[in-house]
């Protein structure tokens, strides 16, 4: 099996004889080897985050479904050093959306997002999602093969996507690509902060033009006088948005590319768009099988608030805590053959985007997103096959906190 670049260069164990969280893949889909000590001390053990700091890390699904919903768990970041997933972080928005979470102001937010992202909306976004796939993909066909699909699909779709959502004039998209790629790849921290402050200026002129005339969009929604949490401020708005586009193009673009690389060229699986075919399976359980697998997303963090008793051990207040996503996916206990591709088992429980009240809110898109990006992507080319070998493929994290391929080479 060929293995694929990866950029972590610390000990797969720290001084203090912990796992390091976390760690890079050196297969895009399947969670880092480093990982194995986690998975022998099942379902809770022990890590070091890249600051030194200690962490308990749940790796157990039970447990955490257990914790997630617990509110002795807490997920507010003001006040003291919150533990961040990785270094380069969305720090700076994860901040500046304490502004809209303050006063108990949060559960209006949120359910006004929830609204926003129902089936209904959807239905109506979904045509949107369609339009904004077949013009990425106009382009990447009369490009003709070869192409680079992260650069030409998996990001430049989710950040179109969002910008819809968010009411970005159409004629705008191609500038809201582009800063959002800037603040999604990798780079300094002086380039991150260039990025958000390139990004926060666009989208303070955006909510300035919005207030003098009112248009369709999130935004719009969100500064009325009547909406439940009251009008928003600008720079409540300009937190908001930027987080909900780092948040939803960061995951989306990394599913989009784990996705088409696992069904093109997994070293362990290959050819399984064929099997797919073949099997006639489901687009959705496709998509929860590959959400599953892939597990785009490091994992969550939370503090303690209390004391809490378990699974033998004692949680002590002021602790963090963080929830290991790509083993939680991979419990045996839950999911029979975890680390085999299963097309029809019945992925659902996994826990891709969390669980309890703070679950990801844009899940559904998320899966509506990737649902059409494979139907749109493979109906337009069948042949579609990767065009370097496994071991060309580059992988890292994003500032988003999520895996996905730096680089997808294809042709047809």
């Amino acid at each position: 099996m060929d293995e694929l670049s990866v950029e972590d260069p610390r000990p797969l164990l720290t001084q203090d004889g912990r796992v390091p969280f976390p760690l890079g893949r050196v297969c895009p889909c399947c969670p880092p080897a480093g990982y194995a000590p986690l998975r022998g001390s099942a379902p809770l053990g022990k890590v070091t985050l890249y600051d030194g700091r200690s962490a308990w890390a749940v790796t157990g699904h039970a447990l955490a479904c257990e914790l997630l919903t617990d509110p002795r768990l807490s997920r507010e970041r003001a006040g003291r050093g919150f533990p961040v997933v990785g270094g380069r972080s969305a720090r700076g928005w994860e901040e500046g959306v304490a502004l809209v979470a303050g006063g108990g102001r949060e559960r209006d937010v949120r359910r006004l997002l929830a609204w926003h992202l129902t089936p209904g909306r959807l239905g109506s976004l979904g045509a949107c999602v369609e339009r904004i796939a077949d013009r990425l993909l106009d382009a990447v066909e009369a490009q003709g093969p070869p192409a680079e699909l992260v650069s030409s699909f998996a990001l430049p779709m989710p950040a179109s996507v969002i910008g819809a959502l968010l009411g970005v004039p159409e004629d705008e998209h191609g500038f809201f690509q582009a800063c959002a790629r800037r603040l999604l790849e990798k780079g300094t921290a002086d380039e991150a902060a260039r990025a958000r402050g390139e990004l926060g200026c666009y989208l303070e002129e955006l909510v300035d033009r919005k207030r003098r005339e009112p248009g369709v969009g999130l935004l719009d929604d969100l500064m009325r006088s009547d909406a439940p949490a009251g009008p928003l401020g600008r720079d409540e708005l300009v937190a908001l948005a930027g987080t909900l586009l780092v948040a939803g193009h960061g995951m989306a673009a990394g599913m989009i590319s784990l996705a088409v690389f696992t069904l093109l060229g997994h070293p362990g699986h290959p050819g399984q768009w064929a099997v797919v075919r073949a099997e006639g399976a489901s687009m959705d359980a496709v998509v929860e099988e590959l959400l599953r697998y892939g597990s785009v997303s490091d994992g969550v963090a939370r503090v303690a608030v209390e004391d809490i008793e378990v699974a033998g051990h004692t949680i002590r207040c002021g602790e963090d805590v963080v929830f290991v996503t790509p083993l939680i996916n991979r419990d045996g206990s839950v999911f029979a053959r975890p680390d085999t591709l299963d097309w029809e088992r019945s992925a659902r429980p996994h826990l891709a985007f969390g669980l309890g009240v703070h679950q990801c809110l844009g899940q559904e898109l998320a899966r509506l997103e990737l649902k059409i990006a494979l139907r749109g992507l493979f109906g337009r080319f069948p042949g579609l096959r990767l065009d370097v070998p496994v071991g060309d493929i580059r992988l890292g994290p994003t500032a988003a906190g999520v895996t996905g391929l730096r680089e997808l080479p294809v042709a047809w």
